[in-house]
């Protein structure tokens, strides 16, 4: 059976108090949140003590919880510390990966501290800085669609350097753009690294929501993504503006539990 995963980007509200106006002030607010060394450990803590709470060993760590930006030694070995406490696996290090090479090599760097070899989300990097450190590295990066209408714009920038580049499947943006997200997972195949498994309210939209209240066929997504025989993590997403998502996505673990049994 594939890891069912936490993705910690769940949480972007929170340290709003619950209402976030747009990504960027959820975001901000978590950066502020944990990147003082003197309460890391501490907040570290208890963000990772409530996932195994909700009945997860696996979790994909977004990078505000972790970033390349201000994330020094100390903060890698206390995540390092953490996570082996309580149990928990990182799937794959979801962050924005920068244009330089100093910053595409502390991506990496962090990744590995954290036991993964997955980077999973966008990039500003130019492919002749990019792939040769990832390749050095033994790091592979995930394309995740948000502003793509169809899965070929992906194939395209995958290009034939797939030893390196796939794809992170992100079945609500597929919902918001109007693309049927399980046949978009069809036809990325074989290049699928990762999948965040998300629904959306409706098309033209990007608000999430509990499977089954919007326009994204989760189960359909989850038999697509046996078909093609994919083996990574179903990584549960679910970051609404206004409301702590905990028992939604508690539930919605279950239900894949049923689902993938």
């Amino acid at each position: 059976m594939n890891p069912i995963s936490f993705m910690s980007a769940n949480y972007v509200a929170e340290h709003t108090g619950w209402a976030m106006d747009g990504w960027g002030h959820g975001d901000r607010a978590t950066n502020d949140w944990f990147r003082d060394p003197e309460t890391f450990a501490e907040r570290f803590d208890e963000l990772l003590g409530r996932i195994r709470g909700l009945g997860f060993d696996t979790l994909d760590l977004w990078g505000a919880h972790l970033n390349p930006e201000w994330a020094k030694e100390e903060h890698l070995a206390t995540a390092r510390e953490l996570l082996a406490q309580h149990r928990l696996r990182v799937a794959s290090y979801a962050v924005f990966v920068e244009k330089t090479a100093t910053q595409i090599e502390r991506a990496c760097e962090i990744a590995d501290a954290l036991g993964t070899t997955l980077l999973a989300g966008m990039t500003s990097a130019p492919r002749d800085v990019l792939l040769p450190i990832l390749r050095e590295r033994g790091v592979r990066l995930g394309l995740e669609n948000h502003p793509e209408r169809h899965p070929r714009e992906i194939l395209d920038r995958i290009a034939d350097d797939g030893d390196v580049l796939g794809a992170t499947v992100d079945t609500g943006w597929f919902g918001t753009q109007g693309y049927d997200a399980a046949r978009a997972i069809e036809e990325l195949a074989p290049h699928v690294l990762a999948v965040h498994l998300k629904d959306v309210l409706e098309e033209g939209e990007h608000e999430s929501c509990r499977w089954g209240e919007g326009v994204v066929p989760i189960e359909a997504c989850v038999r697509a993504l046996e078909r093609i025989g994919y083996s990574g993590a179903l990584t549960i997403e679910h970051e609404p503006d206004r409301f702590d998502p905990s028992e939604d996505v508690r539930a919605m673990r279950a239900l894949l539990q049923r689902w993938a049994a």
